[in-house]
């Protein structure tokens, strides 16, 4: 059975690690140093937390660093009471080869207040043995006493030409031809996400030797970034009626959601400005419409109904008026 191409092709050092090189630099200091605080790596998904935490744990704890690393999703729906008993028992063992070692807890922003005070209290306990990586998207959602205890690091989603490169690796490894466009396609749907733009051109792959952007567009199941311009363009020259019929033939045959078109409409509009096609007093407008539907949508009501308003809001206002 073929492995995932996201293990098969992550990262197993820090020099490897992509898109974060000022964060690597600093723990490439922890590991001279032989020793390490707690440490707290927050950022979107797929940007390589999990990735770097396995890699730094490998470099603190030499050839011994498995017996001496525990991983474990913090919000284990078994309950915390669970990850704690895991915490002492693997904490009550002492360290093989190696002066100290690391836990590292996954979606810590998952837990609730008290177990997050519960955890607080695991690693005050084991301070002296163990240090701890805790991954989070949202360091906001985690208690002052945690964050006050650990270093914290903050992962930024990784830049186009980065993934780029990573992507060309692996498909000149796994012999797979792609024409033009086809890995600009991928990023621009991954946003940043290595692990979701590895996926994508792992699910396109299956497609043949040689991959397209139509393959793309067929494996994500989103709307093409030049649809989701005409659709813009046409209200924004006051064709509401053309603009409201490809928004259906859009999410109809390409079978795209509401959210996923909402995004991908803020992904344009923010374009269109960095373009100079659109002021930016108009876009920051556009972007208080785009937020304002995007939240409805989320809440529950009906998505094309919300897309269809929020298209009048592009119109001049001559039209909308």
């Amino acid at each position: 059975m073929n492995r995932p191409w996201v293990e098969k092709y992550r990262p197993q050092t820090l020099e490897e690690v992509v898109g974060q090189d000022h964060i690597i630099q600093r723990l490439k200091q922890y590991v001279n140093e032989e020793s390490m605080p707690n440490l707290m790596f927050t950022g979107p998904a797929g940007v390589g937390k999990t990735t770097t935490a396995i890699a730094l744990a490998k470099a603190m704890l030499g050839e011994y660093w498995k017996q001496n690393f525990l991983e474990l999703n913090a919000s284990d729906a078994r309950g915390i009471d669970t990850v704690r008993k895991d915490i002492k028992s693997f904490c009550r063992l002492k360290a093989v080869g190696s002066p100290f070692r690391i836990i590292f807890l996954d979606e810590v922003d998952n837990m609730t207040k008290d177990a997050q005070h519960a955890l607080r209290r695991e690693m005050e306990m084991y301070t002296k043995t163990s240090s701890f990586i805790l991954s989070c998207n949202y360091s906001s959602k985690i208690i002052d006493p945690i964050q006050s205890r650990c270093a914290i690091f903050r992962f930024a989603p990784i830049k186009g030409h980065q993934v780029i490169q990573r992507l060309e690796k692996i498909a000149n490894t796994e012999n797979i031809q792609h024409t033009p466009g086809t890995l600009e396609s991928i990023v621009y749907f991954a946003e940043g996400d290595m692990r979701r733009a590895v996926n994508i051109l792992q699910s396109t792959a299956t497609m043949g030797t040689e991959i397209t952007e139509e393959h793309v567009h067929d494996v994500v199941s989103k709307a093409k970034p030049k649809d989701v311009r005409r659709i813009i363009n046409m209200a924004l020259d006051g064709d509401f009626m053309g603009s409201r019929d490809l928004l259906r033939e859009v999410m109809v045959v390409q079978g795209t959601s509401g959210e996923d078109m909402i995004t991908q409409v803020y992904q344009e509009v923010s374009r269109m400005s960095m373009d100079d096609l659109i002021g930016s007093e108009e876009y920051i407008n556009l972007v208080g419409h785009i937020g304002e539907y995007d939240f409805r949508i989320r809440e529950g009501a009906n998505p094309r109904i919300q897309l269809e308003s929020l298209l009048t809001k592009f119109l001049p206002k001559e039209k909308a008026d």
